[in-house]
This record gives C-alpha cells, sequence and structure tokens, in this order.
C-alpha cells in the first residue's frame, strides 16, 4: 500500500490543512430589500384590475332585456367563423 500517494494527494487538496473561520463583528450593513420600479408598477396594475369585476352586469342585463323581449338576434354565421377562428388558433 502507497502512503505517500495520499500525502500527495492530500497536499492538492490541502486536506491536512485547517484553517480558522474568523467571527464577523460590527457590521456596519444591515439588510435591505428593493423592489424595482417595474415590480412597483405591476403591483398598482393588479390593485387596479383587482378593483375591476369579473362580469360586466350592464351587458349581461342588456342581453337578458333582449332574450326575454325576442329582440336578441344572432348570425350564425359570425358564431361559426368565430369558432373556427379560434379552433385554428389553439392548434397552430
Amino acid at each position: 500500500m502507497r502512503i505517500d500517494a495520499y500525502n500527495k494527494i492530500s497536499q492538492v487538496y490541502q486536506a491536512s490543512n485547517i484553517q480558522k473561520v474568523s467571527k464577523v463583528t460590527g457590521g456596519s450593513e444591515k439588510d435591505k430589500l428593493e423592489i424595482s420600479n417595474t415590480a412597483k408598477d405591476y403591483q398598482i396594475a393588479k390593485q387596479a384590475i383587482s378593483q375591476i369585476p369579473d362580469v360586466r352586469e350592464d351587458k349581461v342585463n342588456a342581453i337578458k332585456k333582449q332574450i326575454q323581449s325576442g329582440t336578441y338576434n344572432v348570425n350564425m354565421e359570425e358564431v361559426a367563423s368565430h369558432i373556427v377562428e379560434k379552433y385554428f388558433e389553439k392548434t397552430i
């Protein structure tokens, strides 16, 4: 068994040298958190959007009145073309 080879390897990796870690004292820097302007703008936009209702009640009520009175007409060709457009948007 060759012990001298182990000694050379330990010298390369300095495995036998023990280094002491000194404690840092009197650190003047405190931890900081900085938010970028982009993040601030995003936060403002998110708050504004959260205040808008998901459903536009005025449009829903207008369509309901048209359906109840029988005046709500839908062009079936437009509906079909929108369905086809949406289908191909998802598959491409």
